[in-house]
């Protein structure tokens, strides 16, 4: 896994974020998604205030001249965070861990916090990782599994 690169985001890059959003697996195992991950036209407008958002960091992953997916740094609950999304097909490499590995230079706010369906031990393990400890629980509806789902809340300090 050479030749991994971070970027800004551009919208060419959407149309390959919106095929991994279509991934039953995937969604399944991030849990907090769209409410219809097949609507080209609300994926388009969530990243359409994304992309105009100065305060948000947004970074395309790029593995051997080829987008892998994207990490964000955003403040939700007024606490700055980040999230990442990898297409399943590139999961198991170490992608996201070396992804979020150099975004975490770039982005250098502490606290930051993560947040991970207790489930989803991959993603857990990218963060741990990368220095992130478990530091709290919640709870949300996720529109992927059609119920409330519970979550660890990680910290990086």
């Amino acid at each position: 896994m050479s030749n991994l690169v971070l970027r800004n985001v551009i919208e060419d890059d959407l149309p390959i974020f919106f095929k991994h959003q279509q991934d039953s697996e995937a969604n399944q195992m991030a849990a907090f998604t769209s409410k219809n991950p097949n609507d080209w036209n609300s994926f388009a407008e969530h990243w359409n205030k994304i992309l105009t958002n100065e305060n948000i960091i947004k970074q395309t992953i790029i593995v051997e001249n080829t987008v892998v997916g994207h990490v964000v740094h955003f403040e939700q609950f007024g606490e700055p965070e980040v999230t990442y999304w990898i297409g399943k097909e590139y999961w198991g490499k170490g992608i996201a861990t070396k992804a979020l590995r150099e975004f975490l230079k770039q982005v250098t706010i502490r606290p930051l916090y993560a947040r991970a369906a207790k489930d989803n031990t991959g993603s857990i393990k990218v963060l741990k990782r990368c220095g992130f400890m478990i530091s709290g629980e919640d709870s949300g509806y996720a529109n992927a599994r059609g119920k409330d789902v519970e979550e660890f809340i990680l910290t990086l300090n």
